[in-house]
C-alpha cells in the first residue's frame, strides 16, 4: 500500500491493538466479524467504492457502514470499521485488504492472549511445508471447482485435533477465501504477520538433521545479537544439505551447508 492507504492501515492497526489489549473484547469474535466484512467488500465492489469515495464526507461514510452492518456485528467491530472508512484510501481494494489483515491479526491476538502464538507460528510453517511437498494436497485445496464444504472437511481431517484451533480456523479461511493469492503466498504472509505480532524477525533454518535444544538456543542468541532483534526460528530438515545449516531471513541467505560449499568448489574447478 502507498500514500493515504499506508497511513490509514497504520491507524487501523493501532485501533485494533487498543481493542485486543482490552480483556473484555473477544478477539476471536472480532476476527470472524472482520473476515465477514472483508467478504462483503469483496462481493460488493460498488459498496467498497462508496465507502472509500473522498467525495463523500468521512462521517457520511461511517454512518453508511453503521447502517449496513447494523446489529450483525458487535460494538468493537463496528467501531473499528467506522474508523477505517473515515480514513482516506488510495484504492478501494486497499480497504478490503486492510480489513483482511486485521481479521488475521485479531486471530493471532487471541492466540497470543491464550499463550499459544508460538504454536500457531510453528504450525503455519509446518503446514506450508506439507503443502509445498504434496502436489495432490495442494491441488485439492486450490481446486476452484471444489466446494467450500469439501475443502473445509479436508482441512478438518488434516488439522482437527492435531493443530491449535486458531491455526485451523485461519488456514480454513485462507483456503476458502484466497482473494487471488497462491496458498503458499498466503501462508507466508500469515507467518510474517504472526512474527510481527511479537515484533520479531523470522529465520527459516534448514539443516540435514534436527537441531538440538542447545543448538537452537545458541543460534537464536547469535542471530538476535547480529540483527539486534529477537529472532523466531522456523526449523526445516532437508537431508540434501548434507551438513551445516542454511539460514534465510527475509531476502538474506546465510549458507553454511556442506552442499553449498561443494557447489562452490565445483564452480571454481569449472571456472
Amino acid at each position: 500500500m502507498n500514500g493515504a492507504s499506508r497511513e490509514a492501515l497504520s491507524s487501523a492497526r493501532e485501533q485494533l491493538d487498543a481493542l485486543t489489549d482490552n480483556a473484555s473484547v473477544d478477539a476471536t469474535t472480532l476476527a470472524e466479524e472482520l473476515a465477514a466484512v472483508t467478504a462483503l467488500l469483496d462481493r460488493e465492489v460498488s459498496l467498497r467504492r462508496v465507502l472509500t469515495d473522498p467525495a463523500q464526507g468521512a462521517e457520511a461514510r461511517a454512518e453508511l457502514a453503521g447502517r449496513l452492518l447494523g446489529s450483525r456485528v458487535g460494538a468493537p467491530t463496528a467501531e473499528l470499521v467506522a474508523g477505517m472508512v473515515r480514513s482516506r484510501w488510495s484504492r478501494s481494494r486497499d480497504l478490503a485488504d486492510a480489513m483482511e489483515e486485521l481479521a488475521y491479526s485479531a486471530d493471532l491476538a487471541a492466540a497470543q492472549r491464550a499463550g499459544v502464538l508460538d504454536d500457531v507460528e510453528d504450525e503455519l510453517f509446518r503446514f506450508g511445508r506439507i503443502v509445498s511437498s504434496n502436489l495432490e494436497l495442494r491441488r485439492a485445496l486450490t481446486d476452484r471447482n471444489a466446494s467450500v464444504a469439501a475443502k473445509t472437511e479436508l482441512l478438518h481431517s488434516l488439522l482437527g485435533g492435531r493443530a491449535n484451533p486458531v491455526t485451523e480456523r485461519i488456514v480454513i479461511r485462507l483456503v476458502v477465501q484466497p482473494r487471488g493469492r497462491s496458498l503458499e503466498a498466503g501462508l507466508d504472509a500469515l507467518s510474517k504477520l504472526a512474527a510481527h505480532r511479537r515484533d520479531r524477525m523470522v529465520a527459516v533454518v534448514t539443516s540435514a538433521v534436527p537441531l538440538s535444544e542447545g543448538q537452537r538456543e545458541r543460534l537464536s542468541a547469535t542471530l538476535a545479537s547480529l540483527y539486534g532483534r529477537q529472532i523466531h526460528l522456523n526449523l526445516d530438515v532437508d537431508p540434501e544439505v548434507l551438513g551445516g545449516v542454511q539460514i534465510r531471513i527475509g531476502d538474506e541467505v546465510i549458507n553454511g551447508t556442506i552442499a553449498a560449499r561443494l557447489d562452490e568448489a565445483a564452480r571454481r574447478l569449472a571456472g
